[in-house]
């Protein structure tokens, strides 16, 4: 069975940087969309960002827009995150998923099949 393992994670201070990764176990889900979701203790799980199976399109939530950044190595069975300017509010357990490459919009968690274990961002002041 395909899994989806992130990486990256840690403390960082407000207003660093940090980049996340995720690797799929498998080659087979490199033509699947990929996305990146958060949740905070006591939120809910929020979409972060998308990426097309072939990495061009993209589409970010609006908390995040201009600061972070996905991105997908189809050869190394990878998507990243790198998330610039962290905020106290980025602090959050991050997801990867993966869903069909069809899968639109990027931000329905309901249209994702896999989900990694996820990995804890901390921002500290």
């Amino acid at each position: 069975q395909v899994q989806l393992v992130e990486s990256g994670g840690g403390l960082v201070q407000a207003g660093g940087s940090l980049r996340i990764a995720c690797a799929a176990s498998e080659r087979t889900i490199n033509r699947y969309t990929k996305g990146w979701f958060r949740q905070a203790p006591g939120k809910e799980r929020e979409f972060v960002a998308g990426i097309s199976w072939n990495g061009s399109v993209t589409n970010y939530a609006d908390a995040v827009k201009g600061r972070f950044t996905i991105s997908r190595d189809n050869a190394k069975n990878a998507v990243y995150l790198k998330m610039n300017s962290l905020k106290l509010e980025d602090t959050a357990v991050y997801y990867c998923a993966a869903g069909p490459y069809y899968t639109w919009p990027y931000s329905d968690a309901g249209k994702y099949d896999l989900w990694g274990q996820g990995t804890q961002v901390t921002v500290s002041s």
